[in-house]
């Protein structure tokens, strides 16, 4: 970024570029509240199309000597930010509780859970080898290598600001691409935290950018041509957006979209276990994870012991202000715990009864805030929409099944395929259900099964657009481009000319 371009430091949340501030052209603006007080804390740059093609010009020329660094060189800069990071992650956490409003506990979980995927980047040399293939023909090797794109567009939601950006941009800094990444303007400034600490850790200016903005600033990611790839988690419908505007500009794509997920208690489950996971499950950062589990398929034999268990266990959770040692935050803004209220609003309506009700939820907190509490929905039918919505918010809903088959049978025909999960102590049943439901990621007896880094994370069906799931070796595959090449070295004595196609002898 050039130097005649203005840099601020105000009450205004700047975009990151070239290795600092920068205040961009556009006077557009957003707010950020604080969810536990529903006030304003500060406001947040929104980028015109024209910042945006200035920041990937910035990354373009940036990641002409980062595509050169050696291997080596990344690792470095890649353990020293994880160093970094674990030794502030404290300072993080804080940012995302004031932010997102999520307890201070859940937000050390989503940290550690990113840097997972640094320390898995850190392994870049084994994950970006090629293949070599001697003597195909006679004197002639085959072998095959990856290599960065360019420049690549990350867009996180607003639930994990801090773990979807580092499950991205440590593979695609690992694999020498530049990155220009777009957070959720509801809570950017762990985005500006972050391009900070790698910066500090020695990463080259411009090779990691933060553009800040709404749909003009992610239109213009997604039709840059000069953006090799985009990486989205979000709602179905705007996965869906990204998936189609990105792929129609040329660039490869992975859009991790909404969910539904089910968790299937069988009679021979242990109750126990089973109503703490739905209780962990359904209301950590207050619903507000694309793995919560939103729907219990309980068996009827078993039914009204596992809700009474569940409610029980709602009765004595604390919901409050992050940083007081409650157990479940707000929501992210007032205009969502609305969203989400409405659901609670016609659940009788539709035949289901609100067996805890989170709007009489008693707050350890400012009562301005972004406040409803865990609440519990049992007899819910298929076809209400408390049921066939993505909430993402603390409502649980459970319907009531047969058996394994019927249970099975609603969770084939959702439209959705994130997660799912099977509670049993019976093996041949948990067996037949990792084979048979069609679901990208299966708990058995685990009611978010997130997989390490080292594995892929992303569903199926709805769920997920495009070929390739998050970090692991999907990942490194998705930010890099493979070449195949063929190579003889003749001898003085070898020529001649042969205008057949070319055969392996």
């Amino acid at each position: 970024m050039t130097d005649t371009l203005p840099r601020t430091e105000t009450a205004v949340l700047d975009h990151w570029v070239g290795g600092a501030p920068w205040a961009g052209t556009s006077e557009r603006t957003g707010q950020v509240f604080n969810p536990a007080l529903g006030t304003v804390q500060k406001e947040v740059r929104f980028a015109s199309r024209e910042d945006v093609g200035q920041v990937v010009d910035a990354a373009s020329a940036a990641w002409l000597q980062w595509r050169d660094a050696s291997i080596a060189k990344r690792q470095a800069v890649l353990f020293a930010f994880r160093e970094l990071l674990n030794a502030r992650k404290e300072e993080l956490a804080e940012i995302l509780t004031a932010e997102h409003g999520k307890v201070l506990s859940d937000a050390r979980g989503e940290i550690a859970r990113g840097m997972e995927v640094v320390e898995f980047a850190c392994g870049v040399g084994h994950l970006t080898k090629g293949a070599y293939s001697e003597n195909v023909s006679t004197d002639i090797d085959v072998y095959t290598l990856r290599q960065p794109l360019g420049v690549v567009g990350i867009i996180s939601p607003f639930n994990f600001p801090a773990m979807v950006p580092l499950w991205f941009f440590s593979i695609a800094l690992a694999a020498g691409n530049a990155v220009v990444l777009k957070p959720s303007e509801k809570d950017p400034t762990a985005a500006n935290w972050l391009a900070g600490l790698l910066t500090e850790a020695g990463l080259p200016d411009g090779v990691f950018n933060v553009v800040h903005g709404d749909k003009e600033a992610v239109d213009a990611l997604l039709e840059h041509p000069d953006v090799r790839a985009i990486s989205f988690v979000g709602s179905t419908p705007i996965a869906k957006y990204v998936y189609e505007t990105a792929t129609a500009n040329g660039k490869r794509v992975q859009a991790l979209g909404g969910a539904k997920n089910h968790m299937l208690v069988l009679p021979d489950a242990d109750l126990d276990l089973a109503a703490d996971a739905a209780v962990n499950a359904g209301f950590g950062s207050a619903g507000e994870r694309c793995m919560a589990i939103s729907v219990v398929l309980a068996v009827d034999s078993v039914a009204d012991e596992f809700v009474a268990k569940v409610a029980e266990r709602m009765g004595g959770l604390k919901v409050g202000d992050g940083t007081r040692g409650c157990d479940m935050g707000p929501l992210i803004t007032g205009q969502h715990r609305d969203k989400v209220t409405s659901y609670i609003d016609v659940a009788g309506t539709d035949g289901a009864s609100v067996v805890v009700d989170g709007r009489d939820v008693e707050i350890d907190g400012d009562e301005n805030g972004f406040w409803l509490g865990p609440t519990l929905i049992d007899n819910v039918p298929t076809s209400s929409t408390v049921y066939t919505d993505e909430i993402f918010g603390p409502v649980l809903s459970v319907v009531r099944v047969e058996g394994y088959e019927e249970g099975l049978g609603i969770i084939n025909a959702s439209r959705y395929g994130n997660g799912t999960a099977i509670f049993t102590n019976d093996g041949g049943a948990a067996r037949r259900f990792q084979r048979e439901a069609t679901v990208g990621m299966i708990g058995i007896n685990v009611p978010i099964p997130v997989p390490v880094a080292y594995h892929s994370f992303g569903g199926w069906k709805a769920s997920l657009f495009g070929d390739a799931k998050a970090y692991g070796p999907h990942g490194f595959e998705f930010f890099t481009a493979e070449k195949a090449i063929t190579s003889r070295w003749l001898d003085p004595s070898h020529g001649g000319i042969n205008l057949g196609f070319p055969q392996h002898d």
